[in-house]
């Protein structure tokens, strides 16, 4: 692609990205989202971070998705869930799944892990 149509793509992105961020900031005090719909936009964080995180876990380096207890990321992440339900803490939950996932990698629990 030659210099000029990429600086073209990405003017016309950066334009295109301020149009629909802005709209909400400037009409977001005369339009009023339904409450169901408010409702909704509450867990939004929460999927986008699970879109972004579980692939990781349960996809393995060929692609083929890998749900065996043998798959030290998928083990690690249940066992900082459990962690989770039983002490309420996130911030420990989240050193407790690393702290697993890196002992089973440096002890090469399940072989060679990615």
């Amino acid at each position: 692609m030659p210099e000029l149509d990429t600086w073209i793509v990405i003017v016309a992105l950066a334009a295109t990205t301020v149009l629909t961020r802005s709209g909400i900031v400037l009409l977001g005090h005369r339009v009023m989202l339904p409450r169901r719909v408010q409702e909704m936009l509450r867990f939004a964080p929460a999927c986008a971070l699970a879109a972004i995180v579980v692939p990781d876990l349960v996809v393995n380096h060929a692609g083929q998705p890998d749900l065996r207890l043998a798959n030290p990321r998928l083990l690690a992440a249940l066992l900082a869930l459990g962690y989770y339900l039983l002490r309420r803490n996130l911030l420990q939950s989240i050193v407790f799944g690393m702290l697993v996932f890196t002992l089973l990698r440096v002890f090469h629990v399940f072989g060679a892990v990615g």
